[in-house]
């Protein structure tokens, strides 16, 4: 199976990955508490498009390596630095879901985008999930710590109830099934219990206004009016005036989780950027 090593953090890791397609690169960042499989209606779009489509399994998921430390956006960051430069990528694209969208914000920080064409911010939490004065919008404090301590108590039961607010369920019945619930539950309770919790304090707290200048590159911003998971106005509309290169898109009725529930209005505007 394919693996890249990471010698550059504080722990050695190994991160798999899947590659297919030739052509231009495009590496899809899954969200949190997911993995790469997230992205399965994505990768058969992007290759038939004419894509090389490289997704890959954050540390503590999927099955990547499980260090017990390293869950900073900047470590995040080196390991998608390494699958670049490992697997000789030039003319990038770079495309973040959710939690993933810190990792193309950060990467741009740390490591600049000479070899990056494009960005996507997908359902993103850039550039700050948490409540603060000057952040209203945000999500309170006691419920960022709510979250934490029930992956402390019963991460499991946690994770069983997650994916309903995902996709909003109640009102999405006729386009997610139980058994994808079922499928996100399994692959989530199969992280590392460590890692989910220390990568949620990473998305939860890191705060990334600062560092939106630094995506300097076209970057297409899509987010669901319905998502009760990370709020629009305090992440996608913030980013679309942070970036000053960008197509902003906004999902009538979408909630975190249209990769699955819009999955084809999805598909469309991230083929349609890919091309333009």
């Amino acid at each position: 199976m394919p693996f890249i090593t990471n010698e550059n953090t504080e722990e050695i890791v190994d991160i798999f990955y899947e590659d297919y397609g030739e052509g231009q690169p495009v590496i899809l960042i899954h969200g949190w508490p997911l993995s790469r499989k997230s992205w399965e209606h994505q990768v058969w779009k992007i290759v038939e498009a004419g894509y090389r489509c490289i997704s890959y399994d954050r540390r503590g998921f999927g099955i990547s390596s499980f260090p017990w430390n390293g869950y900073d956006y900047s470590s995040l960051a080196s390991d998608l630095n390494e699958i670049i430069t490992q697997l000789e990528l030039e003319d990038a694209i770079i495309v973040g879901f959710s939690m993933g969208g810190g990792e193309v914000v950060r990467y741009c920080t740390d490591y600049g985008t000479d070899k990056i064409a494009k960005a996507a911010l997908i359902s993103s939490i850039i550039p700050l999930v948490k409540q603060k004065d000057d952040n209203p919008s945000g999500v309170p404090e006691k419920d960022l710590l709510g979250i934490k301590d029930a992956l402390e108590n019963d991460r499991v039961g946690f994770l069983k109830e997650f994916s309903k607010g995902f996709y909003n369920y109640e009102e999405n019945k006729d386009k997610i099934s139980q058994a994808q619930l079922d499928y996100d539950f399994i692959v989530a309770s199969h992280a590392s219990p460590r890692g989910t919790i220390e990568a949620a304090k990473a998305w939860m707290h890191t705060d990334f206004r600062d560092e939106l200048k630094n995506v300097d590159v076209p970057t297409l911003i899509i987010h669901g009016d319905a998502d009760n998971t990370v709020p629009i106005e305090t992440s996608a509309k913030q980013a679309a005036k942070g970036i000053v290169n960008n197509t902003f898109h906004i999902i009538k009725d979408a909630p975190h989780g249209l990769n699955i529930t819009h999955k084809e209005e999805l598909n469309n505007l991230l083929i349609k950027f890919l091309e333009e």
